[in-house]
């Protein structure tokens, strides 16, 4: 079964930079994928990775991610207005796609649409130890 789980930011914005990346994390190693409102901050995005790196096993594949952005076409005050808020709260703006590699082999977006290509995780099978006369 496939899980997506929204992350408002609000639930992540208290945590340290670590316990961020942890929180994000542990929930990709439970093969859900996650949608974080707003998005990491570029340190966050590299130690994010970093520690997808030290953790890879049999298990856990790594993730894949990627920050999709609103397009900063405004000019005026639309612009020093999105900027004040960004200052004052945050990037909280766009959207942050977290998901094991298992499951999301490559996350494709452009201006209008986000494209996930996705593999169906291998179920573990479990041998039987009994042994039948």
């Amino acid at each position: 079964m496939l899980t997506l789980q929204y992350v408002p930011y609000k639930e992540i914005e208290h945590l340290s930079s670590l316990g961020r990346i942890r929180k994000l994390l542990n929930l990709a190693k439970e093969n859900k994928i996650v949608l974080l409102q707003g998005r990491l901050t570029k340190e966050e995005e590299a130690e994010i990775i970093k520690a997808t790196m030290e953790e890879i096993n049999a298990d856990f594949k790594g993730i894949e991610l990627t920050v999709i952005s609103p397009t900063n076409e405004k000019e005026g005050i639309g612009k020093l207005k999105e900027g004040l808020i960004s200052m004052l709260l945050g990037d909280r703006q766009g959207m942050t796609i977290i998901g094991p590699a298992t499951i999301v082999k490559e996350i494709k977006r452009d201006p209008d649409k986000i494209q996930l290509y996705m593999t169906e995780p291998k179920s573990k099978r479990k041998k039987s130890s009994k042994k039948y006369k």
